[in-house]
């Protein structure tokens, strides 16, 4: 029987079930944006997610954006993530780290005081960032890359990818949503670049081909994914038509044996993401978005998706596949300490307890995700 509970395979990764951890920013970094022993906790914990898709991880100090996000750009945060894999493994689970470079969508007192901060267009992002002190301020003024430049910060993309599989990560997945550095290329507003990488949908998404090939030559592209989410507005993305840049996107990867495709499904007005994903795409799909345990096992049911990822209901139910599992209803989060910036605070954050074990299978509380 195909369920979320049944193994499925996505490019080289073996998932044991089709359950997904997605990825979430819980500001728990250290001070040199290492990964800390309570991180390797709260994944060891998720371990039972037939795949953990980390929190967002800049490729270099100009990607980071957010105060104590984790970098995959020195032998230290090397050294923290392979700690992470290695509890993550021994728990049977597996990890696609996600790549995350902000663009335009950071404040200057996250991040170093020598780190750029680069978009497609010299276009500030309207909305603002929380600080060290988790006040949200306005964005700075980003400086417009040169094309010249352009093949560099792909490059770091590819070293970061070398360096998740050297800590041990079966995966790495491209974030081209939220209003970050890919999508910023994508959406014709924050793009208005003149160039190769500017102007008709075939030359904005450019930058995202480019760097997806070059991920896949670094680790193979059976072990990258990417991530999208047409049409949202987050971090003042207004883009005049998603669907054709979209499909245009979906099209240019297609093909080229990627792991899968990780869609954040919201109302379009015009078009269904899941449908023009899967109409210009026939790689796994990974969909998230609004899901209760119900719509997921009906996507599967019906081949719409390969994997379902949930986000929040991570966040209090370390043992989330399980309850699903039995039926045990969902614990629920604490909002006041999704975010703390401090890498040694574990309230929220490793201190929900699974649930005492059941025997009899019960109605299940539905659970939504990010």
């Amino acid at each position: 029987m195909i369920d979320v509970f049944s193994s499925v395979g996505l490019g080289a990764l073996a998932l044991r079930n089709r359950i997904v951890m997605a990825p979430m920013t819980r500001d728990r970094a250290g001070p040199r944006d290492e990964p800390t022993d309570l991180m390797v906790e709260y994944y060891r914990q998720r371990a039972s997610a037939g795949l953990i898709v980390t929190e967002g991880t800049q490729p270099s100090p100009a990607g980071k954006g957010y105060w104590r996000t984790p970098g995959i750009h020195s032998a230290e945060q090397v050294a923290g993530w392979r700690k992470v894999a290695e509890a993550v493994h021994a728990e049977g689970g597996l990890l696609s780290m996600q790549l995350m470079h902000v663009g335009r969508a950071s404040v200057r007192s996250n991040k170093a005081l020598d780190a750029d901060t680069v978009a497609p267009s010299a276009i500030p992002s309207p909305d603002p960032i929380p600080g060290p002190d988790g006040v949200p301020v306005p964005t700075e003024m980003p400086r417009a890359l040169e094309t010249g430049e352009i093949p560099g910060v792909i490059a770091e993309y590819a070293a970061a990818a070398r360096n998740a599989r050297k800590a041990g990560m079966d995966a790495v997945e491209l974030h081209c949503a939220s209003g970050y550095l890919p999508m910023q290329f994508l959406s014709s507003n924050s793009n208005q670049r003149t160039d190769a990488y500017g102007g008709s949908a075939k030359n904005r998404i450019r930058f995202v081909v480019e760097a997806l090939e070059a991920l896949a030559g670094a680790i193979g592209a059976d072990r990258v994914g990417f991530r999208i989410c047409p049409g949202v507005p987050f971090n003042g993305m207004a883009d005049a038509d998603p669907a054709e840049t979209y499909a245009e996107l979906l099209r240019a990867v297609d093909g080229r044996g990627l792991a899968y495709c990780h869609l954040i499904h919201i109302p379009n007005k015009g078009f269904d993401s899941l449908e023009l994903v899967r109409a210009n795409w026939s790689g796994p799909v990974i969909e998230n978005g609004g899901l209760t345990l119900e719509k997921a096992q009906a996507i599967i049911a019906a081949g719409a998706a390969d994997a379902v990822s949930f986000g929040y209901p991570f966040i209090a139910n370390p043992d989330l596949v399980e309850r699903f599992r039995t039926g045990t209803p969902l614990a629920k989060a604490d909002r006041a300490t999704f975010y703390t910036g401090y890498g040694d605070d574990s309230r929220g954050y490793t201190d929900y307890p699974a649930a005492p074990a059941v025997e009899n299978e019960n109605t299940l509380e539905s659970g939504e995700t990010t």
